[in-house]
């Protein structure tokens, strides 16, 4: 399946004690249409806050149901802020994890005197206007294969922190600045930690190099710090036969 939904309410994708998340409540959902419990496994975790237009997961069941029709049945045990898109069959031994190829993330920017009342929930506002250029030429640095490890919570452990990001790049359309980065794969509060060493660096209060250094020192104190969670989006997931963004795209 295919599923949007906006953070906003979320503790985030994974089921977890100190909040609702969105895997339980579709979790809830699939054992309204089904009657049985059924494990959801998503294409990753989306932190407290973090929106998705196109999250992928796959469940097991054995209920004589058209693959086409679970969206359908889904959304009407959903919230409205939760929707699934598109749901297919697929071969036993996909899964929405481990078969993904990469990922895209967005993290959006409302830059103007005052807050934009309908993107309040999905764009950070900033009242000064950044260094775009100087943003622009940060963001080129990311690309390639790195240990990303200064762009990785504090406290987090984890033994493989090297990732390849294919894109990286900023776009602004008047007061709205778009950052769209695309990898392998992503570490714990990676792009939002990106995010804000190159809004540090459109500020002039870090150098140009900033991310460069950080790549080189592996010190999460040369980077900077982690943007909030409202501006950011995971708006595609690739897999070795198909795209979410083309999917959506027939879909329409």
């Amino acid at each position: 399946m295919i599923l949007a939904y906006d953070g906003t309410n979320y503790v985030g994708w994974q089921t977890q004690p100190n909040g609702i998340t969105v895997q339980e409540t579709v979790e809830h959902a699939l054992l309204e249409v089904t009657k049985q419990q059924i494990a959801l496994h998503g294409s990753g975790r989306t932190d407290s806050g973090v929106h998705a237009k196109a999250q992928v997961a796959h469940f097991d069941t054995d209920v004589r149901m058209a693959a086409d029709k679970f969206a359908i049945a889904l959304n009407m045990h959903l919230p409205p802020d939760i929707r699934v898109l598109y749901t297919e069959e697929c071969d036993p031994e996909f899964h929405a994890r481990f078969c993904a190829k990469k990922k895209q993330y967005c993290y959006r920017l409302h830059v103007a005197p005052h807050a934009d009342v309908f993107s309040r929930r999905y764009a950070l506002q900033l009242h000064h206007i950044p260094d775009f250029e100087a943003m622009q030429a940060a963001a080129k640095d990311v690309i390639g294969t790195h240990d990303f490890r200064a762009f990785m919570s504090s406290g987090t452990t984890m033994e493989n922190t090297v990732r390849t990001v294919e894109s990286s790049e900023w776009l602004r359309d008047g007061a709205n600045w778009t950052y769209t980065v695309t990898g392998t794969g992503f570490l714990y509060n990676m792009v939002r930690i990106l995010v804000g060493t190159m809004l540090a660096i459109g500020a002039h209060q870090l150098p140009v190099d900033a991310i460069r250094k950080a790549l080189e020192t592996l010190d999460r104190s040369d980077a900077g710090p982690t943007a909030p969670a409202h501006g950011l989006t995971l708006a595609r997931v690739l897999y070795p036969d198909f795209d979410t963004e083309e999917v959506l795209s027939r879909e329409r």
